[in-house]
């Protein structure tokens, strides 16, 4: 043990240690410096800025520079297709040669959303905007016909035609109103319903300015979508053929469709 000891304290083991430890930096320094030089530590290629260009010439740009990539779309209002709205990572950002540059471009279809019941509501055309604007819809023209209510959306027209709510239109469309000029005549023509299946009479009753008002169902109903209108109040008759804008209708219906209605 003495022996040992005594060679603790001899030079040879001193140069021993000395060995060893500048063999374990040698290694480590070597190991750092390979190892930066293989990953090109501090160095890199700077991204390009490609928000606002077209997609076809932020691909060209990246595949010149050596970068991979990858596209998702969304779709975002009175922006062009195609066009690039986020990139990862940012302009200016350095990177290495091949890595993958993260693309949002808007996309070339805009989404579907189903028309809101301006009608049924009785929406004021400033109400209407607000809720089409909700929808991603946009307003278009405005034209005006004879009806009491002043601004009352009447009808909604798309493309010319007029369309029912939750009918299915591109968002961002544009939607043509047709308003009430608070001018109407006092009174209007009652329609005759009877025979008509619910939502067609419901169309009519509308249509003319009035308002649906009770609806009574009689006798067995199994299927609510196909019944047909056996009674209204008021009625069209030879003593009481008008009645006052927005009267309410009170129809009484029963299990049919229109078409098992024998015609006379």
């Amino acid at each position: 043990m003495s022996n040992f000891w005594a060679y603790l304290k001899t030079r040879q083991f001193r140069n021993t240690i000395l060995l060893i430890v500048a063999s374990t930096i040698g290694i480590v320094l070597i190991a750092f410096f390979s190892l930066s030089s293989y990953t090109r530590h501090g160095q890199g290629i700077p991204v390009p800025k490609l928000k606002g260009l077209n997609v076809d010439r932020a691909m060209q740009l990246l595949k010149e520079q050596g970068f991979n990539y990858k596209i998702d779309s969304v779709y975002v209002p009175d922006q062009a297709p195609g066009t690039i709205v986020e990139q990862d990572p940012d302009a200016g950002t350095n990177v290495k040669e091949n890595r993958t540059i993260y693309l949002t471009m808007v996309t070339q279809l805009a989404p579907n959303v189903s028309l809101p019941d301006l009608i049924t509501e009785q929406s004021i055309y400033r109400e209407a905007v607000a809720t089409l604007s909700n929808y991603g819809l946009k307003i278009g023209d405005t034209t005006y016909r004879s009806d009491i209510a002043r601004d009352r959306v009447l009808e909604v027209r798309f493309g010319g035609q007029i369309i029912k709510p939750g009918t299915k239109i591109p968002k961002g469309s544009k939607l043509d109103l047709v308003l009430g000029n608070g001018e109407g005549a006092s009174e209007v023509d009652i329609p005759e319903l009877l025979n008509l299946d619910l939502d067609a009479a419901k169309f009519s009753i509308k249509g003319a300015g009035l308002t649906v008002g009770t609806i009574t169902y009689e006798g067995s109903i199994t299927d609510s979508t196909n019944v047909i209108v056996v009674s209204q109040s008021p009625m069209h008759s030879d003593s009481l053929s008008k009645t006052s804008i927005g009267t309410r209708i009170n129809l009484t219906v029963s299990q049919g469709k229109a078409s098992d209605v024998p015609t006379n």
